[in-house]
């Protein structure tokens, strides 16, 4: 039995854990098309989630969402680009 967590079930163990924000890449749509929002680069659907209430993501900047993959940001390090 594989009891690893991902996608918006992650997003929502890391909030009922206690994290305060979680970066995500959100959509209305689907988690595929989360996914693909940090395949193309789009900002505008990366949101600070802050909770988890009816059945929606709510982020920072006020929106809800049906579906929040958590994502990482972090900085390049010269070993990851071979310098």
């Amino acid at each position: 039995m594989n009891n690893r967590l991902s996608g918006s079930d992650l997003t929502r163990a890391m909030l009922e854990r206690g994290d305060e924000q979680v970066w995500c890449a959100v959509s209305h749509k689907s988690a595929e098309h989360a996914m693909e929002t940090i395949i193309n680069v789009s900002s505008d659907f990366i949101m600070h989630i802050v909770a988890f209430e009816d059945g929606h993501f709510l982020c920072k900047e006020g929106g809800r969402w049906k579906y929040a993959i958590p994502i990482k940001k972090a900085e390049i390090t010269q070993e990851e680009v071979g310098l």
